[in-house]
């Protein structure tokens, strides 16, 4: 892997003389106060702005910001004309678009495609306070607002739809993010590294749409130069090879638009090579024709080193919201305004998760020291710390300082997943720096207690004993959240997550530490319902599994494919991408589509709710499994019908069912 310009290496640009800014402006007046006449740099977001290192367009701002520029951001723009996006005056140099931490499709849509009254990222709460397709509508109207100005999209929206993709919202196969926008660059992934390049390189004169020899890039082009080699795996026709080139200048052809729209087993086949391509050590620059332009996507940016993570995170950020929005509540903001991230990137690959596809595949670690500071930071500044830490984490829990024991077979490896099927043996899987680091962080003065929110890959935990027990003795109150995501191979197989024995083996462990730390403590494993490879069989023996262990899920989450996923693959083209694609002989992919199965997929994961009984009969009754209906510890519902009536009290709503079991009456409460 080649070694990269430092970070914070770069000589600032001229405007650093007017110092750090308490909060980036949001309005001319706080500009007029700073002394700003203009900003170089426009960021505009679909999310409110937090000065915290958990939203994006801060940790962006900041790292600007620390490299001289004087940037603005305008947040949630009332869309319809261009004048909010004038509001701070015309950027020199050029405006950053993101539809927030969030992409907007699947931050306005339930997985049933119907609308959400709320918006975790707005003041108070507040749903359409973004638009459909947010970066889309941003980019529009500010190029409406101020005419040849370069437009680089970044976030996760753009991220993840970087290429052709399906699109679940409208079930089609749309085109590249960065064609319909018609902006100048794209930027995916952890993009601290590429921005700086490219905006240093845009302050000195440079075009962006003329960069193309950035990392972590995408832009378009007319055509492949010369001394490029073309290495085409847009067919699945004749027997492609997944072999690496070692010239230079290679880049991978993947089916085009037209083609992946109309050809759903090709774009099985463009979403296999994409993510094969996805290890920095040894990606590969990909292309696909959208019409008559090259979309040209380089290879993913290299990871942030442990100092440049610790730069990023020790930016001075207020850990607040911008005072402008007075004591309205973000409920984002309250959900991390006392947790610490520790770490960025996952290598578990999971298939219908975009942290791998966004962050990458490396994990990229900050120092103790950093983490300790930050946690110092937020005991003198934010206000109502009471010494209680809500999460010390990131997208796993404990993958902190997990990395690959040998860099050169890391930088060669093309496994999609560092733990599935198996862990490799090559993965270092101790978890003693991380316990080191909840022991220091414990000492800090101020601090009382310290929980761990962030997913747990309990797979890599069971190999690490005295972490489990380090865990549950101090850092687990009443339960722990973790994701078997299912029981059945078809499904798991699938996801690239772990058989159910892992959790057997982790629950074990895990009650183990606890009777010896003297706790009563409970896990609470979340389940995916209709994921791609999931039969009705499937769900209805993951229903007695949950029967048999007593469990009944409140929350349950139906699978919604996200862009750019391997599970949307699956879902579109109904063919494994996971193995190689063909016409003929590639592996089906049966899934649950219609609305109808879906719900059936979802009340097999509540089949103790009452409302969910006469669909489970039907289908038990299909399924020739009537042998699931009746009374009993192996049965999965009643026998009968069900009615049910509202009975209103003062204090709360409680819905009374009456349930028919045998024909006899029997009285059946529920409180919901």
């Amino acid at each position: 892997m080649e070694t990269p310009k430092k970070l914070f290496s770069y000589r600032k640009f001229w405007a650093h003389r007017f110092g750090t800014a308490p909060f980036l402006p949001m309005s001319r007046e706080e500009m007029d106060i700073l002394g700003w006449d203009s900003c170089d740099i426009i960021l505009v977001t679909g999310d409110a702005y937090v000065d915290h290192p958990s939203f994006g367009m801060a940790v962006i701002g900041r790292v600007l910001e620390a490299q001289g520029f004087r940037v603005g951001i305008i947040t949630q723009p009332a869309w319809t004309d261009k004048k909010p996006f004038k509001a701070l005056g015309k950027p020199n140099l050029f405006f950053g678009v993101t539809a927030g931490n969030m992409d907007s499709m699947v931050n306005r849509y339930t997985a049933d495609r119907r609308i959400r009254h709320n918006d975790s990222y707005t003041p108070n709460d507040e749903g359409d306070k973004r638009p459909d397709r947010a970066t889309l509508v941003y980019s529009q109207r500010c190029r409406e607002a101020y005419k040849g100005v370069p437009i680089i999209l970044g976030g996760i929206e753009a991220s993840l739809r970087r290429i052709a993709h399906y699109d679940y919202w409208s079930d089609k196969v749309r085109r590249s993010i960065l064609v319909d926008s018609k902006a100048d660059l794209l930027l995916y992934g952890n993009a601290e590294r590429a921005l700086v390049e490219m905006a240093h390189r845009c302050a000195k004169g440079e075009e962006p749409k003329d960069m193309h020899d950035i990392r972590g890039t995408a832009f378009l082009s007319d055509g492949v130069p010369d001394d490029w080699v073309e290495h085409d795996m847009s067919s699945i026709d004749e027997l492609n090879t997944d072999r690496i080139d070692k010239r230079d200048k290679v880049v991978v052809r993947i089916p085009s638009y037209e083609t992946v729209s109309q050809e759903p087993e090709l774009y099985a086949q463009a979403s296999r090579v994409l993510h094969q391509e996805s290890n920095p050590g040894n990606a590969r620059a990909i292309i696909q024709l959208h019409g008559e332009k090259e979309l040209w996507l380089n290879p993913p940016p290299i990871p942030l080193n442990t100092p440049e993570m610790d730069g990023v995170f020790d930016l001075p950020y207020a850990r607040a919201p911008h005072p402008s929005y007075g004591d309205a509540r973000i409920p984002a903001w309250e959900m991390i305004r006392f947790s610490i991230n520790i770490m960025r990137g996952c290598f578990g690959g999971c298939t219908f998760c975009s942290i791998t596809e966004h962050e990458g595949r490396i994990v990229q670690n900050r120092s103790e020291a950093s983490v300790l500071r930050e946690i110092e930071d937020m005991r003198d500044k934010v206000d109502g710390f009471t010494g209680q830490i809500s999460d010390l984490g990131g997208p796993t829990a404990n993958m902190y300082r997990l990395a690959c024991s040998d860099k050169s077979i890391q930088d060669i490896c093309r496994r999609l997943s560092c733990v599935y099927p198996d862990i490799c043996k090559n993965l270092n899987t101790d978890h003693g720096a991380l316990i080191q680091l909840y022991q220091k962080a414990r000492s800090v003065p101020g601090v009382k207690k310290i929980s761990i929110a962030s997913g747990l890959r309990y797979d890599l935990a069971v190999k690490s004993p005295k972490y489990i027990q380090e865990l549950v003795k101090h850092h687990v109150g009443g339960y722990l959240k973790i994701a078997p995501e299912h029981t059945e191979e078809n499904s798991l197989s699938k996801m690239m997550k772990p058989g159910i024995g892992t959790y057997d083996k982790f629950k074990e462990q895990f009650d183990a530490a606890a009777r010896k730390a003297g706790k009563e403590l409970y896990l609470i494993p979340y389940f995916i319902a209709a994921h791609p490879g999931t039969s009705d069989e499937d769900m209805m023996n993951l229903a007695l599994w949950l029967k048999r262990n007593k469990f009944r899920a409140d929350q349950v989450q139906t699978f919604m494919p996200t862009p750019m996923s391997l599970s949307a693959a699956m879902y579109y083209s109904e063919r494994n991408p996971l193995r190689p694609v063909r016409r003929e002989g590639s592996e089906e992919v049966k899934t649950a589509k219609g609305l109808k199965q879906r719900r059936l997929h979802k009340a097999f994961l509540r089949y103790h709710d009452p409302e969910n009984w006469p669909l489970l009969r039907d289908a038990l009754k299909k399924m020739g499994r009537t042998d699931l209906i009746g009374s009993g510890k192996d049965k999965l519902v009643p026998v009968g019908s069900i009615r049910y009536h509202n009975e209103k009290t003062s204090k709360d709503n409680k819905k009374t069912f009456y349930t028919q079991q045998s024909g006899k009456g029997r009285r059946n409460r529920n409180k919901r």
